[in-house]
């Protein structure tokens, strides 16, 4: 399973993963995949926004999942903190109808083998 961790913050709205810029994800189809959130709300709303994302472990698409989930959570709390309850609220709901896992992690484990 793969963590990724989003930093958020006032900026220019530059969006780094582990240093480089989230431009460069190849193949192309997973930086779409990672890039969903932002498409999804447009790039006016985040372009006053640094964000950060660090991420390890698992593998190539459980990385882009923890992306996009890390990505989303990020904006949303940001919203919430920085600027006010109406937008915050209409940016999540945007992202839940789009796909719930945006913000929602999937619980689901692997269940040891019982002999």
């Amino acid at each position: 399973t793969a963590v990724a961790v989003a930093h958020c913050k006032a900026g220019n709205g530059s969006i780094k993963l582990n240093g480089s810029p989230l431009e460069l994800v190849q193949p192309d189809i997973l930086r779409f995949k990672a890039f969903e959130p932002v498409l999804l709300l447009g790039r006016n709303r985040i372009k006053n926004l640094d964000i950060r994302i660090r991420v390890k472990g698992g593998g190539q698409v459980s990385q882009i999942y923890a992306i996009r989930q890390a990505l989303s959570k990020a904006i949303v709390a940001f919203f919430q903190k920085y600027v006010d309850e109406q937008s915050k609220q209409q940016i999540k709901d945007a992202l839940l109808q789009y796909d719930r896992t945006l913000l929602v992690a999937d619980p689901r484990r692997c269940e040891p083998k019982k002999f």
